[in-house]
């Protein structure tokens, strides 16, 4: 899997929790962070109920304190939080980690979605959710980014080089950070380098959830990917746009 920069600003953030074995056991720990007392409760009764241990943070700087203290296996954002908004909590976690992060915001608007994403979020649910439907999304979202079909060879695209078994990936020799959604993304590109994968493809086959009708996720990942791997983000060599079809990895 692709490493993460552990370590930034919130002391030993290095992401562990259970490791690479069966992701439901016993030990996936989730941190949640959400300032309303009685959500945050439910949230964690929830997550309990399925077996996993659940830790709370009701503000950023208890998010970062805890983290810090036990880092998670994934992360639950309220965007709206009392200290520092939800957006910057993001931001400063995926600077330190390559922990999976989902956004939970209590609009469907487009620009608190696509700020979540940009943030470096690798999903988001919309309030108000069903416990069942946020389990699922943790699920999907865990078994995702620990698995990575690691019998692929070394792919190159020109200075792109791709190591789904190292879980790595250099341009011009040097290696690139990616989050693990990030990561799956390319490497799903790069074995399908002959087609053009539409977002409805991509959504079923990088985020495990089959089509739910929103490509942001998708758009907002590849601009991500772009300005890691890219040398001009605005008119990319590798990752390319076909109109009208969706998206297409080339030397």
């Amino acid at each position: 899997m692709p490493a993460g920069r552990n370590g930034a600003n919130l002391g030993p953030a290095t992401h562990g929790g259970s490791g690479s074995g069966t992701i439901f056991k016993v030990g996936t720990r989730i941190l949640a962070i959400e300032d309303d007392e009685r959500i945050r409760t439910a949230v964690r009764l929830a997550l309990e109920d399925e077996g996993w241990e659940v830790l709370e943070a009701a503000n950023g700087q208890e998010a970062f304190a805890a983290f810090s203290e036990n880092p998670a296996d994934l992360v639950l954002i309220d965007i709206m939080l009392p200290d520092i908004d939800g957006f910057e909590v993001c931001r400063t976690l995926r600077r330190a980690s390559d922990v999976p992060i989902i956004m939970v915001t209590a609009r469907a608007d487009t620009h608190d979605v696509v700020a979540g994403l940009e943030a470096g979020a690798d999903d988001y649910l919309t309030k108000p959710h069903a416990p069942k439907e946020l389990s699922a999304r943790i699920r999907a979202l865990l078994r995702r980014v620990r698995t990575t079909d690691t019998a692929m060879a070394h792919m190159r695209f020109g200075p792109l080089e791709i190591m789904p078994e190292q879980g790595t990936v250099t341009v011009s020799g040097e290696e690139v950070h990616l989050t693990k959604t990030e990561f799956r993304l390319l490497v799903e590109l790069a074995a399908n380098s002959t087609k053009v994968l539409s977002r409805e493809v991509l959504l079923d086959r990088v985020w495990d959830l089959g089509y739910f009708g929103d490509g942001r996720l998708v758009d907002v990942h590849i601009r991500r990917l772009r300005t890691k791997i890219e040398s001009d983000p605005a008119n990319p060599r590798h990752v390319v746009t076909v109109r009208g079809l969706g998206y297409k990895l080339q030397g």
